[in-house]
């Protein structure tokens, strides 16, 4: 199961406090002027829609949103942001990519560089761990939301590639161009999703307990806290009841 997404479902609470910070909307607003360059329409423009709509799930007014898509299409001046990926370790030898958006990418890698050396974390080479992850649209559904059959039936009817299952959830993969296909499929069906994202999905896992367990969320809060900071990929796997623990811990 995707570790990194069933951390962000069981900090709960957590995670709705930090909604509420300016941090959440900057990273939005950053991501929507760069998406945006694609093209302002969000018609014509699948990735502005589905950032439009976070931007909506997160109480982001919309005039925030209108100034952040101009920005992003040239039609006022604005503060030009740039793209980059960092690669590295964290505790346990969990593989990490981490995605920046930045005016200032010097400042920003010395910035997450110590984060990671402070966090039990090490920066690695280009196409160190990039080899081991692919894009892919991404659903996480409770078991309870949905019998396993019909799910499968309705999302690989929808254009899904697989769907995998544990004791408590469903996992649904698709090639990012079927997210909003699959994802309106779901809904159709009255099933509630409790992750939606086109994310970075890893060809394997690494299970991690104990203090690297605790050490690794705490790196991966750090690096999601930091302002640059728009998505963290990891490939770990942690029990279930341990990651619970952590979480009501952190609240």
């Amino acid at each position: 199961m995707s570790g990194h997404s069933k951390w962000k479902t069981n900090k709960g609470k957590k995670g709705i406090a930090d909604v509420k910070r300016g941090a959440t909307f900057t990273k939005i607003i950053k991501e929507i002027t760069i998406i945006a360059r694609e093209g302002g329409n969000p018609d014509t423009n699948p990735r502005l829609r589905a950032i439009m709509q976070k931007a909506k799930e997160a109480n982001m007014p919309s005039d925030n949103v209108k100034m952040a898509i101009k920005r992003g299409t040239g039609e006022i001046p604005g503060v030009v942001y740039e793209t980059a990926m960092y690669e590295g370790y964290g505790p346990g030898g969990v593989a990490m990519m981490i995605e920046v958006l930045t005016d200032n990418k010097n400042r920003t890698s010395a910035e997450i560089r110590n984060i990671m050396s402070k966090k039990g974390g090490s920066f690695a080479g280009t196409g160190a761990v990039s080899w081991m992850f692919t894009m892919k649209g991404y659903f996480l559904i409770e078991k309870s939301q949905a019998k396993e059959d019909e799910l499968m039936n309705t999302v690989l009817d929808s254009g899904a590639e697989d769907m995998k299952s544990d004791e408590k959830n469903y996992e649904v993969f698709c090639a990012p161009q079927n997210f909003e296909k699959v994802k309106q499929a779901i809904e159709a069906k009255g099933i509630k999703v409790q992750d939606a994202e086109v994310t970075m999905v890893p060809s394997s896992t690494i299970k991690v307990t104990g203090s690297d367990a605790k050490q690794l969320l705490s790196l991966i809060d750090a690096l999601e806290g930091h302002d640059d900071v728009q998505q963290v990929y990891a490939n770990f796997d942690i029990p279930d009841e341990i990651m619970e623990k952590i979480a009501a811990e952190n609240e």
